[in-house]
């Protein structure tokens, strides 16, 4: 789906906008080093789908969420530090995971890129919607809901589809045999 399409039916029908991040999850290569992720930017006033991302979507080391504002940014004209000043009002993102806390490559985590969108005091992502908590197989307690909430930003769990977003995200993993 698009940057600017309109979504499920009901702008509240948290479990179909997963279901569209999930989507974007399934874009991504499977790797043995990374998560397959979707990220949805929607504005929750009236249900339009602002920007979409996945992991790898763009060049670099990208996640779902840094590929979503990046997008979103590029289209507006902005730079990524200042997304914040041109997301509508009433922006949350819903991601397939817990967005990242820490991360290897070095790159921003996904939790402080989210913090970012509010850097002037207003506006910005006050709600993060996602499918599952990150596994402990890269870094460890991925810690990014808790820094989330810890900053003023409400985390919801959108249940139902936690099999099929841990199936996607470890796509490309070695499994363990039991």
């Amino acid at each position: 789906m698009s940057s600017g399409s309109i979504a499920p039916s009901s702008s509240f029908d948290h479990k179909a906008y997963m279901r569209l991040a999930l989507a974007e999850a399934l874009k991504s290569p499977p790797k043995p080093t990374n998560f397959c992720v979707g990220a949805l930017l929607v504005d929750e006033s009236n249900g339009h789908i602002l920007a979409t991302g996945y992991t790898l979507e763009l060049e670099g080391n990208t996640h779902a969420e840094q590929c979503a504002l990046r997008k979103y940014a590029t289209a507006s004209n902005v730079t990524e530090e200042r997304i914040g000043e041109v997301l509508p009002e009433h922006t949350v993102i819903y991601t397939t995971m817990e967005p990242c806390n820490f991360r290897l490559s070095g790159n921003q985590p996904c939790a402080d890129r989210i913090l970012q969108t509010r850097s002037n005091g207003k506006g910005g992502i006050k709600k993060v919607y996602l499918g599952v908590k990150e596994p402990e197989k890269f870094v460890g307690e991925n810690e990014g809901r808790a820094k989330l909430e810890a900053n003023g930003i409400q985390c919801v769990h959108v249940p139902g589809l936690e099999q099929e977003i841990l199936a996607v995200a470890t796509a490309g993993h070695e499994k363990n045999s039991a």
